[in-house]
C-alpha cells in the first residue's frame, strides 16, 4: 500500500463530511488535503482510543517527532511520507502542525472549559489551524482568506461540539463553557446525566446562534478573488450548516442521540454547492 493509498483509506473510512468536498479537487490538491486529513485523524484517534493518558502523550510526542522528520525530509509513517509532498508543494508551515498536536494535548489535560475564551483556544488549535492549512492547499491569494478559514474552522468545531454533547458527556467531557451552563441554569450533572431541562434547550439555542455567527462571519470575509479556489471549504460549510439546521429542527436532543446526514444527502449538498460556487 502506498502512502497515498493509506491516507485515502484513512479518510474514506472516517465517514466524515469533509471527504465529500475532496472529490472535486485536482489530483495534487486532493492528495495534499487527504494527507492533511489523515494526519488529523491519526492524532485525534490517539486521544479517542488511548485510555491511558501517559500512553496517549507518548504517542503524540512521537507524532511531534514525525512532523519534525517530515520537514527534515526523513518521515517514517505513511502519513508522514504523504505529508512530505504536500508540505513541499504548498509551503505549509511546521508550527501549524504542532499547533494541531497542542490542541490534541489539551484533550488529555482538560475535560471542562471554564468559559468561551478557553474553549476558543482549543477550537483554534484543532479546527481553525486545520482550516488555514486547507485554505493554503486550495489556493489563497489574499490575507483575508486566512480570516475566512479561521472563522470557518471555528464554526465547524462549534457544530461538532453541539452535535456531540451527549457522546462527549458519556466520556465525562463537557465542551460547553461552564459559565454559560450557569447562565442558563444547567448543571454539569444535568449534562452528564442526560437531563434535557428547559434551561438546556435555551443553552443549546445560544450555542447554535454562536456557530451561525461564525459561519456568517467567515463567508463575509472570503474575498471574491479566492472564492472559486475555496469551493471545497464552501462545500463543507453547506454540509455543516445543513447539519446544524437539522439539529435545531430536531429540537436539539443532542443528549439523547447524535444526528448525522446520510451519505447520499451529503453528496447531493456537495454537488449543489460546487455548482453554485
Amino acid at each position: 500500500m502506498t502512502p497515498d493509498q493509506y491516507c485515502q483509506e484513512k479518510a474514506a473510512s472516517s465517514g466524515s463530511s469533509f471527504y465529500h468536498s475532496f472529490r472535486f479537487l485536482a489530483l495534487e490538491k486532493r492528495r495534499a488535503i487527504i494527507a492533511l486529513y489523515a494526519f488529523c485523524r491519526e492524532v485525534d484517534d490517539v486521544v479517542d482510543e488511548c485510555s491511558d493518558p501517559l500512553v496517549a502523550q507518548a504517542k503524540l510526542n512521537w507524532w511531534r517527532g514525525e512532523i519534525a522528520a517530515v520537514f527534515a525530509g526523513t518521515p517514517q509513517h505513511p502519513v508522514g511520507h504523504a505529508l512530505l509532498s504536500a508540505v513541499r508543494a504548498f509551503d505549509l508551515p511546521l508550527e501549524q502542525f504542532n499547533e494541531i498536536i497542542d490542541g490534541m494535548e489539551m484533550d488529555l489535560r482538560h475535560n471542562r472549559y471554564a468559559d468561551f475564551k478557553a474553549l476558543q483556544l482549543y477550537c483554534y488549535r484543532v479546527a481553525s489551524v486545520v482550516g488555514q492549512l486547507a485554505a493554503s492547499i486550495f489556493g489563497a491569494s489574499e490575507r483575508k482568506t486566512m480570516k475566512y478559514a479561521h472563522d470557518l474552522g471555528m464554526a465547524f468545531q462549534l457544530t461538532n461540539i453541539i452535535r456531540d454533547v451527549g457522546e462527549d458527556a458519556r466520556r465525562n467531557r463537557i465542551y460547553l463553557p461552564l459559565d454559560e451552563l450557569r447562565q442558563f441554569g444547567v448543571s454539569e450533572a444535568d449534562i452528564i446525566g442526560g437531563n434535557e431541562s428547559p434551561g438546556f434547550h435555551r443553552l443549546m439555542a445560544f450555542q447554535v446562534e454562536r456557530a451561525r455567527h461564525f459561519y456568517a462571519q467567515a463567508l463575509a470575509a472570503l474575498p471574491q478573488a479566492d472564492r472559486k479556489a475555496q469551493r471545497p471549504g464552501l462545500i463543507m460549510a453547506a454540509i455543516y450548516r445543513t447539519l446544524l439546521d437539522e439539529i435545531e429542527a430536531d429540537g436539539c436532543h443532542v443528549l439523547k442521540h447524535k444526528l448525522a446526514l446520510p451519505p447520499l444527502r451529503k453528496l447531493w449538498i456537495a454537488w449543489r454547492a460546487w455548482l453554485k460556487n
